[in-house]
């Protein structure tokens, strides 16, 4: 069965999004989006990673929490620095905050909570993982900005993930 549907969550992901993107309940869109669902998991099956250990479920989901108030605030005062741009201009910068994660799901995991927080974007990589440069918005005070990025996002993943 495994062979079959590789990742089962995966294809019924497939099949009920191609039902809403085609709008259609007819039986042949039905079918398609059946055998595109089993089919691009197991042509794709390659390219997947092997799933990380998750641990500390209660810290992952508190860690969402996190993120999520994260981005309503980040999105406010991205909002308000746009505003008042011309009154009191925004101080981006390139921000280089050392890591101490080297487990590749957890990077990828804090490489999308830097991306998906407004005023946030992740650069580079340094080629030994040992650091990363964000480029954000509004930073006042860069010791403080990446303390509050090692303490909120970085050390939970690490909890989760190593």
């Amino acid at each position: 069965m495994k062979s079959l549907l590789p990742s089962p969550w995966l294809s019924l992901g497939l099949w009920i999004g191609w039902i809403l993107l085609t709008r259609s309940f007819g039986l042949g869109q039905i079918l398609l989006g059946g055998m595109l669902a089993i089919a691009l998991p197991v042509m794709m099956s390659a390219l997947r990673p092997t799933p990380g250990p998750l641990r500390r479920w209660g810290l992952l989901l508190r860690l969402i929490m996190r993120v999520g108030k994260d981005v309503i605030i980040s999105a406010l005062q991205v909002t308000a620095g746009v505003w008042q741009s011309k009154a009191k201009a925004p101080r981006g910068a390139f921000v280089v905050v050392p890591l101490e994660l080297r487990d590749p799901h957890a990077l990828a995991a804090l490489a999308m909570i830097s991306a998906v927080v407004p005023g946030t974007v992740w650069s580079e990589l340094a080629a030994d993982h040992s650091a990363v440069m964000i480029h954000v918005f509004d930073v006042p005070d860069e010791a403080e900005f990446i303390r509050h990025f090692k303490m909120d996002y970085e050390q939970p993943l690490k909890e989760i993930f190593e």
